[in-house]
């Protein structure tokens, strides 16, 4: 989306952090609209989910590139082969589809994906944008059964039609691309109750289209500074006669299926035509997307079991989801009027992910509900989600001790307050960076306290503790102290590597020295894997040159960071 030039061969391709950027963007514009977006959906059942399927799959494609690019994250443009994160991203969204809307996005974002990545450095990037557009209607429409008009598909063909036409504009960048590929949607968007009748009786555009244009209006966002529609005036200010409307009735028609069925399917990729024919002939909303021998089936029906032996004829079906419409219905109706009858929600609690053996064990004698993570392991939204309602308190604080960690954290809180508003759950993200900040906050924690001073007070000494560690280098590359080679000892102060040397355990002195120029009365030194004899010489250090401080050494059992260190 970022659009470089590299001499003598024009344009080099989308820029990576561009795509990173717009997974981060699309995933909060979707929490944003995603309760707007749930109430719009009537079709192909009023089931009140399409915005949170829309959402969830985008996070987990955004999860899934960020793992992918781990240390990376930060600065994606640095990665040379641009293929492997796009892959990864294509795939999460794949593996963490939700129901129908969101596996026709996952083979959207895939088949975007795809085009991106094959780019060419003699290629413009207004021609690749509008050709992925193009390439994600094309993939979304051959994906199901029997395409209908006044859906996210027509939303999806009209933005790439206006794409390809801005692109054939002599200069043309993929920022004007993506603009006209936007406002083409949302103009699109309006015109869907014309074209489905459903639509026009309950008085609401199509719910999957509107999560589209959130999505198309974020890639705008990436590359030209607007912001996505405010969810407080979602579509007045494109003049699109739309209430804000709860779900059209609460019962199913008569005559429809039953039963929502999906699973992931291995099997070749010659096997979809022919699996897609026979679900067809068992019922409707069907969608089969993926490549490269994995699938992801979609169907709705009254035949369950024939649905699944479809897949079993084809190859492997594994996590099968079943869900009967009426009931996910009553419930949702049930949980709106009946959320004082649940088992009431009660006390407060701390979610901490700690990176080794030895910090979870300090998180949970401090009480909190662990979740292991860290660099080449970070957790997913659906892990920090599950576990923050799985304390079954009513205030949750979350302490995510990792920079990437973050933003899983805040899409889990979001889902969280979402799903449980109604009982009351309030859930607050403190953005510790560090395992250190996250093990000063917990310290401080106080349910006694009100929730919201609890919180400020455990934010306020994440944020005064200074922090370092040290590790050793993976590859070539430029640092704050200047270039390093595989295995050079690193030191990081404040997340950024600060000091190159050949030798840890004096880099680990320089960090400490550092760390304790602006005064301090406390060391935290937190012992990783191989980091034993680091801990001596850090500790005699302290003792010898600064013997007013006091020094707290932990074993944390922590990869890739023999030493973590903190000062407060």
């Amino acid at each position: 989306m970022d659009e470089r030039t590299v001499p003598g061969e024009g344009r080099s391709g989308i820029a990576l952090s561009s795509v990173v950027r717009f997974v981060d963007i699309a995933v909060d514009a979707l929490a944003g609209a995603r309760e707007e977006v749930d109430a719009l959906n009537v079709y192909p059942v009023p089931d009140g989910d399409t915005g949170t399927n829309m959402y969830l799959t985008v996070v987990a494609a955004r999860d899934a590139i960020r793992t992918t690019l781990g240390e990376d994250a930060d600065d994606p443009d640095r990665v040379a082969d641009i293929g492997v994160p796009l892959a990864a991203l294509a795939r999460g969204a794949l593996l963490g589809a939700r129901g129908n809307s969101g596996v026709i996005l996952s083979e959207m974002l895939g088949a975007a994906a795809r085009r991106i990545a094959a780019a060419t450095p003699r290629e413009r990037n207004g021609v690749v944008m509008a050709e992925a557009l193009q390439q994600a209607s094309a993939a979304s429409y051959a994906a199901v059964g029997e395409p209908v008009e006044g859906t996210m598909l027509t939303v999806m063909r009209a933005a790439a039609e206006a794409g390809t036409t801005a692109a054939t504009v002599p200069g043309a960048r993929s920022s004007d691309v993506l603009t006209a590929a936007a406002a083409a949607a949302r103009e699109a968007l309006g015109h869907t109750p014309e074209q489905l009748d459903v639509l026009a009786q309950a008085g609401v555009v199509d719910a999957g289209g509107r999560g589209l244009s959130v999505i198309l209006d974020a890639a705008e966002t990436v590359l030209t500074g607007r912001r996505p529609i405010p969810v407080t005036a979602p579509l007045g200010s494109h003049l699109i006669p739309v209430p804000h409307v709860e779900p059209a009735g609460d019962e199913l028609s008569a005559d429809g299926p039953a039963y929502e069925v999906m699973y992931l399917l291995d099997t070749d990729d010659d096997q979809a035509p022919r699996l897609r024919e026979r679900l067809g002939e068992l019922g409707d909303s069907v969608v089969v997307v993926g490549r490269d021998g994995l699938w992801n089936v979609h169907v709705h029906t009254d035949d369950v079991g024939a649905a699944i032996e479809v897949g079993l004829e084809a190859g492997r079906p594994h996590r099968i989801r079943v869900t009967h419409f009426a009931e996910q219905i009553a419930a949702q109706s049930a949980a709106q009027t009946t959320a004082d009858t649940l088992a009431p929600l009660a006390g407060r609690r701390v979610v901490a992910v700690a990176a080794g053996p030895g910090l979870a064990a300090l998180f949970e004698e401090a009480g909190a509900e662990v979740v292991l993570g860290g660099p080449g392991r970070r957790p997913s939204t659906g892990e920090l989600l599950e576990a923050i309602t799985r304390c079954g308190a009513r205030e949750v604080v979350v302490l995510p001790n990792d920079e990437p960690t973050i933003r899983a954290a805040l899409a889990a809180a979001s889902t969280a307050e979402a799903d449980h508003g109604t009982r009351g759950l309030r859930v607050a993200v403190i953005p510790t960076h560090t395992q250190v900040q996250g093990l000063a906050a917990v310290a401080v924690h106080e349910p006694g306290r009100a929730f919201d001073q609890d919180v400020t007070e455990m934010t306020a000494t994440a944020r005064h503790v200074r922090h370092g560690a040290v590790t050793i280098a993976a590859r070539q590359a430029m640092t704050m102290a200047g270039p390093c080679e595989p295995g050079d000892a690193l030191g990081v102060i404040a997340g950024d590597f600060a000091v190159v040397g050949d030798d840890l355990g004096a880099v680990a002195l320089v960090v400490l020295d550092r760390l304790l120029a602006a005064g301090g009365e406390l060391v935290t030194i937190v012992s990783g894997v191989d980091g034993e004899g680091l801990v001596d010489r850090a500790t005699a250090w302290v003792e010898e040159f600064h013997p007013h401080v006091d020094v707290v050494v932990y074993d944390g059992g922590q990869e890739r960071y023999p030493l973590l260190m903190s000062v407060e």
